[in-house]
């Protein structure tokens, strides 16, 4: 079997306990269609909103204010 090549990405995800918007900078391995593999582990806890290519600067979630 091939080695996957890694794909880093920002994922937002809700934490499933204190409900709050939180997000994630990390590499996974990554499907020839260009899907990345989320393992379980990571999902544990947490319900996935989006994933993102690259590192994604987060300026403003729900609740947030800049001042």
């Amino acid at each position: 079997m091939a080695k996957l090549k890694q794909r880093l990405v920002t994922i937002l995800y809700y934490d499933i306990t204190s409900l709050e918007l939180n997000h994630e900078v990390a590499s996974f391995p990554q499907k020839d269609q260009g899907r990345v593999i989320i393992s379980e582990e990571f999902k544990k806890g947490k319900s996935i909103i989006a994933v993102c290519d690259g590192e994604v600067t987060v300026l403003n979630k729900i609740g947030d204010r800049i001042d």
